[in-house]
């Protein structure tokens, strides 16, 4: 069973949201990672470019697959973690505490459309 925590926010497409503020914090989950296998190698939108809700920031590819990173918010990216960039495979050590980029929320009524940890684990269940 991947590990699910209960104080984020889910897409069904595998990417994870922490919102403090005005600022969302995102990366891939658990299960994202362990389909995924052994993560090779992550691109992601620069600081000042626009992500939109439910369109590609990125690209994170393993030794099986090449997956779309979706963003979960709307906004302006403030940061991305190089050192993820640089070290893709960390994702794979925790998928939670490598984050990839953080966002200024453009559009706090978007969270709204975002899963908790119990719909995004019955998401899960029919995915596997």
């Amino acid at each position: 069973m991947s590990k699910i925590l209960k104080d984020l926010l889910y897409l069904a497409s595998h990417e994870w949201v922490r919102v403090e503020g005005n600022v969302a914090t995102i990366g891939i989950t658990d299960y994202a990672q362990s389909s995924l296998g052994s993560i090779v190698y992550l691109e992601a939108s620069e600081v000042d470019e626009t992500v939109t809700q439910n369109e590609t920031f990125g690209t994170v590819e393993s030794v099986k697959a090449a997956s779309d990173l979706v963003s979960p918010v709307s906004g302006q990216v403030i940061e991305v973690n190089q050192d993820v960039i640089d070290n893709p495979e960390k994702l794979n050590e925790d998928s939670y505490a490598n984050w990839i980029i953080k966002v200024e929320i453009s559009d706090q009524e978007e969270l709204k459309n975002l899963l908790d940890a119990t719909a995004y684990e019955a998401e899960t269940k029919y995915n596997v």
